[in-house]
């Protein structure tokens, strides 16, 4: 199983940034997939997930900026991210859960992971 995320870079405050993850050796349309985030010398955070009936879940700071979606035929999950804040700053990853539905944002649900794009945003 492989997750390849893509599509990080530098922005300025206001700006937007759309972030891809390719996966492969799984179907992620039957998998709650998810991004998550970290920022320097913090725990990694949940961002967003999508369940198998596209069904998406937000953490409350990013509800309203950014956007979670899957492209099926091309196993690949999305994050669209826009009005970006210096507090969006973190390596996002994309993961893959155990199950089809989105229980919970917790770590521990997610069995695949990748290897992080990173995202800055500059004042």
């Amino acid at each position: 199983v492989r997750l390849v995320e893509s599509g990080g870079g530098s922005v300025q405050v206001g700006g937007s940034l759309r972030l891809a993850c390719v996966v492969s050796g799984l179907t992620s349309s039957n998998r709650c997939v998810g991004w998550f985030r970290q920022a320097p010398g913090k725990e990694r955070q949940p961002v967003a997930n999508i369940d198998v009936n596209n069904i998406a879940q937000y953490v409350d700071s990013v509800k309203g900026r950014f956007t979670v979606s899957k492209d099926n035929p091309k196993n690949t999950l999305y994050l669209q991210m826009n009005s970006l804040k210096p507090e969006d700053t973190g390596m996002y990853y994309c993961a893959a859960a155990t199950f089809s539905r989105c229980y919970s944002f917790a770590i521990s649900d997610y069995e695949h992971w990748g290897q992080g794009t990173q995202v800055t945003v500059s004042s």
